[in-house]
């Protein structure tokens, strides 16, 4: 099995390589060749698209008396996927590009706009430098102008990953923790220095009901001056007079009296209120 598997021939030793005859070739003689569609065409007879990389069987030849800077420019021929209708299309040197020829027209390509237009900008310049020498040390100082943005911004981007690339999660936390504790700090010194303010923020956020036990509250501090919670009284020692009466009974049980009315006054107030 190994023995038809050999690509080496044999050749005796009394061969002569010039004695062969030479075979007479056409020069537009046609080759098989397998490829792929470089681009994506649609073909004219039906309308059916191709899109690139797809794979055929072509033929192809030389274009007789057609070059670029000596390179010899080929045609292929091929048929459609869908109708079998002959395609052709030949090689273009100048561009590195493909040009159909017949049976098919090219899809539009964004890209090749934007070269096409790259291409007239270039041409357009070179023209108006071509006499001016004002004109083309105008050019270049913009272009080294844009090349020296174009510089500083990748250095500025640069130093920006090296300073990102220097930090590590372990500072990044620690830098967050003591932020976060900076902050609990000062709410816990702002609570400090005035209490009343925090009371009065939590007692606004209970409700209507926190309102009306606050406003009940101060109804009750407002009356409370007028109930005598503690009655100090100074009882000094009865001095007899002459005629056998205390000086004074007659004055503090006026006093007495008063103050009685007056706590009588106060609890039917009260009353009345609650």
């Amino acid at each position: 099995m190994g023995e038809r598997k050999v690509l080496n021939k044999y050749y005796p030793p009394d061969f002569d390589p010039s004695k062969l005859p030479r075979v007479r070739r056409p020069k537009n003689q046609q080759m098989k060749v397998r490829m792929m569609l470089p681009m994506s065409i649609r073909c004219n007879t039906c309308g059916n698209y191709i899109y690139k990389g797809t794979k055929f069987n072509s033929r192809k030849e030389d274009v007789i008396g057609e070059t670029y800077l000596g390179i010899q420019i080929f045609r292929f021929y091929f048929k459609c996927t869908k109708c079998s209708a002959e395609i052709t299309m030949t090689t273009d040197p100048q561009n590195s590009d493909y040009v159909v020829e017949s049976g098919a027209t090219r899809n539009f390509e964004p890209w090749r706009a934007e070269d096409e237009e790259a291409e007239k900008e270039r041409q357009k310049r070179e023209s108006e430098e071509m006499g001016d020498a004002m004109k083309s040390l105008e050019n270049r100082t913009l272009d080294s102008k844009r090349e020296m943005d174009i510089l500083a911004a990748l250095d500025e981007m640069k130093s920006m990953k090296s300073r990102h690339a220097t930090v590590s999660v372990d500072a990044m936390l620690e830098v967050l923790q003591r932020t976060a504790a900076e902050k609990r700090r000062k709410v816990s010194e702002e609570v400090s220095s005035n209490p009343t303010d925090a009371l009065t923020k939590a007692s606004s956020l209970d409700g209507p009901s926190s309102k009306e036990t606050s406003s009940e509250s101060g109804n009750r501090q407002a009356k409370a001056p007028f109930k005598p919670s503690i009655t100090i009284s100074v009882v000094k020692k009865p001095v007899l007079a002459a005629n056998g009466n205390v000086p004074g009974q007659s004055e503090e049980k006026f006093a007495n009296n008063t103050s009685t009315g007056l706590q009588s006054l106060c609890q039917n107030y009260e009353s009345d209120d609650d």
